[in-house]
C-alpha cells in the first residue's frame, strides 16, 4: 500500500502550495480537517465526466480534506476559484497517523469514489484493489473492508449530497 500525506507531496504538478490542518470536535464534524491551498500548478489537471471537462487541480483552487475519527476514508472537496465544489474524491484507507512534521498520513487502500456535483458516483480503481489482493499486497480482510466501506459510504453520507455540501461549507468558513 502507498503511504500518502494530506499535503499531497506526490502531486508534482503542484509547484506552490500552502497547507493547514486542524483537529475538530463539534456538531458538524469530529476528526481532522485539512486545507490545501493550490497557489500554482505547472499545468491544470482536467478530468472528463460524460463529455464535460472538470478541473480538479489548478492555480487558485483549494482542497478541503476531511478524515473523520470514526471513518476509514478521507473525503476531499475540490473547490474552484468561485468557491464551488467541482467534485468530491473519497480515498478508502487502511489506516492513518501523523508524521514527525505533524502532517497526517494515510495508507491508501486503492479503491476510490468520485462524486460529481449532480450526485453521480463513480467507483474508481477497482482494478487496482483486485490486483493488490491477487498479488497478496493486501489481505482478504482488507479487500473486503475496502468493498464494505465503499458500499457503506454510497448508502450513507453520499446519499445526501446537499447535506454533505452544507457540512463542507461549514468547515470551510
Amino acid at each position: 500500500m502507498k503511504k500518502k500525506r494530506l499535503i499531497y507531496d506526490e502531486w508534482t504538478g503542484i509547484t506552490s502550495k500552502r497547507y493547514t490542518q486542524l483537529k475538530i470536535d463539534n456538531e458538524v464534524f469530529k476528526g481532522v480537517a485539512a486545507m490545501l491551498y493550490i497557489d500554482k500548478v505547472s499545468k491544470p489537471c482536467i478530468w472528463d465526466f460524460n463529455g464535460e471537462e472538470i478541473i480538479v487541480c489548478d492555480s487558485g483552487m483549494k482542497w478541503l480534506q476531511m478524515l473523520p475519527d470514526d471513518g476509514a476514508y478521507i473525503i476531499t472537496a475540490m473547490i474552484n476559484m468561485k468557491n464551488e465544489i467541482e467534485l468530491w474524491y473519497i480515498d478508502i484507507i487502511a489506516s492513518h497517523g501523523v508524521d514527525e512534521d505533524n502532517i497526517v498520513y494515510f495508507y491508501d487502500l486503492y479503491l476510490d469514489l468520485i462524486v460529481y456535483p449532480n450526485g453521480t458516483i463513480k467507483i474508481d480503481d477497482m482494478d487496482e484493489l483486485v490486483d493488490a489482493f491477487e498479488q497478496n499486497i493486501i489481505t482478504k480482510n482488507l479487500y473486503e473492508f475496502a468493498l464494505k466501506t465503499s458500499v457503506s459510504l454510497q448508502n450513507g453520507i453520499l446519499k445526501d449530497i446537499p447535506q454533505l455540501k452544507k457540512a463542507v461549507f461549514k468547515l470551510h468558513k
